[in-house]
């Protein structure tokens, strides 16, 4: 009779050769795909000339929901950067409480003041160069290009005619996984418990308390660069959700001269569509993860435990990393 070590351990090489090909799936999936087959058939586009005024740039944005848009410079004929959410929330961080410049004045300022260099105003963490991909370029080039430069848009450039296609995003991609990737096997990482898997963040989160300014939340936004805060009240239970897209209706609703408002009157006001709070727990499986942040159609859920105190954060950004950039080797760089 052979010894039991002898009969297992080709089983054992099997399954760890069947743990290695699961693993790789959906990075193969990536990069056998192109960002032009991300591309939707048909979608909103709006381009912003650099010499349009700020004022009416938030407001396109607000009238179209959109969270940035591609910039040109007529000057240079070609596309300088993007104007995004972000951009919006440092001038308000920015000027709010500064002695130098009145909210009023800023309305009337154009895209190009905040790009200009010499300016004292100058908007530091505004890109003067546009980082972009070509519709050629696979969806893992994508991935890797929108995390390594910590970015949530990534235009789409046809390189023979300079024009832009589309704005890629990680919902976008993540969605055309979720269609198309049927037609591959389900790795078994996507039956495991979120916790067993350590996607996502689960130390040292960045929420806000209900009863803090508005100011308060724009000032974790900037230092912290995240994309969306759970609103909290004092025992850590989560409440509401405010993210930066909510950020640009104060340009519609003409609040940001009241930043010091609390944001349990903040949420209260809103007028326009909420996310929402889509929780999720550290026993659910990456399958209904998943499932859950597509079909909500939601930027990140809120880990939370029984009593809904926030215990995590877990992003498009998590589950890309995970799925596609960790398989390839390309572990935590961007974190």
């Amino acid at each position: 009779m052979e010894p039991p070590s002898q009969v297992s351990f080709p089983k054992k090489k099997q399954e760890i050769k069947k743990q290695e090909a699961d693993g790789t799936v959906y990075m193969n999936f990536m990069k056998s795909h192109s960002c032009y087959d991300a591309i939707p058939t048909s979608c909103k586009l709006v381009i912003f000339d650099t010499k349009l005024q700020v004022k009416k740039a938030f407001f396109a944005l607000v009238a179209n929901g959109l969270r940035a848009a591609p910039l040109w410079d007529s000057k240079l004929q070609r596309f300088v950067g993007m104007l995004t959410i972000t951009d919006f929330i440092n001038i308000l961080h920015c000027y709010y409480k500064s002695p130098l410049v009145q909210m009023y004045e800023l309305e009337n300022h154009k895209i190009e003041t905040w790009r200009d260099e010499s300016s004292n105003f100058h908007l530091q963490c505004s890109n003067h160069f546009l980082i972009h991909i070509s519709p050629e370029a696979s969806l893992f080039d994508a991935i890797y290009s929108l995390l390594k430069n910590k970015i949530h848009r990534l235009p789409v450039i046809d390189p023979e005619s300079g024009n832009v296609l589309h704005i890629l995003t990680h919902k976008r991609i993540l969605k055309f996984l979720h269609i198309f990737g049927k037609k591959v096997p389900k790795p078994e990482f996507r039956f495991r418990q979120i916790q067993e898997l350590g996607i996502g963040t689960f130390s040292n989160i960045a929420t806000v308390q209900q009863t803090a300014t508005l100011y308060k939340a724009l000032s974790i936004f900037v230092e912290r660069r995240v994309s969306a805060l759970p609103v909290v009240d004092e025992q850590g239970k989560v409440v509401s959700l405010y993210s930066r897209f909510d950020v640009i209706n104060l340009a519609a609703q003409k609040l940001y001269n009241n930043l010091d408002m609390p944001m349990h009157e903040v949420v209260r006001r809103r007028s326009c569509f909420v996310e929402g709070v889509i929780k999720c727990y550290a026993y659910e499986t990456l399958e209904t993860i998943i499932d859950r942040i597509v079909k909500s159609e939601v930027h990140r859920l809120v880990l939370v435990d029984k009593a809904d105190v926030v215990k995590g954060i877990i992003s498009l950004s998590d589950l890309l990393q995970a799925m596609v950039l960790t398989p390839a080797g390309i572990d935590a760089l961007f974190s």
